[in-house]
């Protein structure tokens, strides 16, 4: 996946996450998990672009570890809605794999960035 192609899917990705964010109940659990995978989906995709500028390899590793850990939290949100019971796995399924699967991407990109230092 290019760089352009993966802007864009983090940007998607972020755009679901707030729409079923709305969707969540209007609990004081439910607003709180709405507040952190709003934050969490939002940073994958703003901090991938901040990774594209990265000012050199070391700058680019970092920058990929923080994408990747903002992904996983984004996961592990998503993955409460359900055990909580908030939501029905069946809406919530799809994000969760498409926030597993720019992680494992990101996570062998770093380890390529690493191992051609």
């Amino acid at each position: 996946m290019n760089e352009p192609q993966m802007k864009d899917r983090t940007k998607q990705f972020a755009l679901r996450v707030l729409k079923m964010a709305d969707e969540l109940p209007t609990t004081r659990s439910g607003n709180a998990i709405a507040n952190q995978i709003v934050r969490s989906s939002t940073s994958v995709a703003a901090n991938y672009r901040a990774l594209c500028r990265a000012k050199s390899r070391a700058d680019f590793i970092n920058k990929t570890s923080i994408v990747e850990e903002e992904a996983d939290e984004s996961s592990f949100w998503l993955e409460l809605i359900v055990d909580a019971g908030l939501m029905k796995a069946t809406r919530v399924k799809p994000l969760l794999g498409e926030a597993n699967e720019p992680t494992a991407i990101l996570v062998a990109s770093r380890k390529t960035a690493i191992a051609r230092r």
